[in-house]
């Protein structure tokens, strides 16, 4: 890993790419007053351990953005994704679904937890409207204006946020899981929906994507779906190196995808 001021980029195959990527999204330009730090915050009696970040430049209220981890918990990976929001003026504050101390360390045990959540989506709904609370609580923040992204893990979870009824303005998937052991609560969703695909991602089947379409058009959501071609899962992150087999960081959709949710913003937050 190394770290840039206060990034920690990880030092993978895709590095070069991503560094490139992050000086052109502004991510490592000096001047902001980019302040970060650990955040304890709890749920139904749980330690969770979250992230935040924001320009400290200015003490207006602006929009947050939630962030969502990918399935091996909050890592450096979330981090770096929220001061490149506070760069673009936003405040970002890492959600911890797992709990404090939850880092799984092999496929095998993130496959687990992930697992816990996606079979009790109740449960997962607690712990991201609780990060979401926390985001809307802080005092740099304009609570009418606020939104959701999430990777992989991240993408369903923030999904489920929009299904649970939450108050926010949008959500970003990116490289989500698109099913709902409940469609019907499509009709719970009061927000933009922005799903971030890779085309050729084997991990969620036809069926899913067109169950998703159908739940968004049955529930009359304002939704869009754009797909990344020749991109797969994990498209977003330089740590999938193509070890697992269908999940592999592309430099191109990344950048891409990273736009698009700049211009899902301008429209939901102007």
């Amino acid at each position: 890993m190394l770290v840039f001021g206060r990034i920690a980029v990880y030092e993978l195959s895709g590095m070069k790419n991503f560094l490139f990527y992050l000086l052109m999204a502004g991510a490592l330009s000096a001047p902001a007053k980019i302040v970060t730090r650990v955040v304890e915050y709890q749920q139904g009696g749980v330690a969770l351990e979250g992230y935040i970040a924001y320009d400290d430049a200015t003490a207006a209220r602006r929009p947050g953005v939630l962030v969502v981890h990918q399935w091996m918990g909050l890592t450096d990976y979330e981090q770096n994704r929220a001061v490149m929001l506070a760069h673009l003026g936003y405040v970002a504050f890492c959600a911890d679904i797992y709990g404090k101390g939850v880092r799984p360390q092999s496929i095998k045990a993130a496959g687990a937890e992930a697992t816990k959540y996606k079979t009790d989506r109740a449960l997962l709904r607690l712990r991201v409207n609780a990060g979401l609370d926390e985001l809307k609580r802080y005092e740099k923040v304009d609570p009418q204006r606020v939104a959701a992204i999430g990777y992989c893990f991240g993408g369903t979870t923030v999904i489920e946020l929009a299904r649970s009824g939450a108050n926010l303005n949008g959500i970003v998937s990116f490289h989500g899981g698109l099913d709902s052991p409940a469609p019907a609560d499509g009709k719970n969703i009061k927000c933009r929906v922005l799903a971030c695909h890779g085309a050729d991602d084997p991990f969620v089947p036809a069926a899913d994507l067109a169950a998703f379409e159908e739940e968004m058009r049955a529930a009359n959501v304002d939704w869009q779906i754009i797909k990344y071609g020749g991109a797969v899962h994990s498209f977003t992150q330089p740590m999938a190196d193509g070890s697992l087999p269908g999940a592999k960081y592309n430099a191109r959709a990344d950048r891409r995808s990273w736009m698009d949710m700049q211009n899902f913003f301008a429209e939901i937050f102007k």
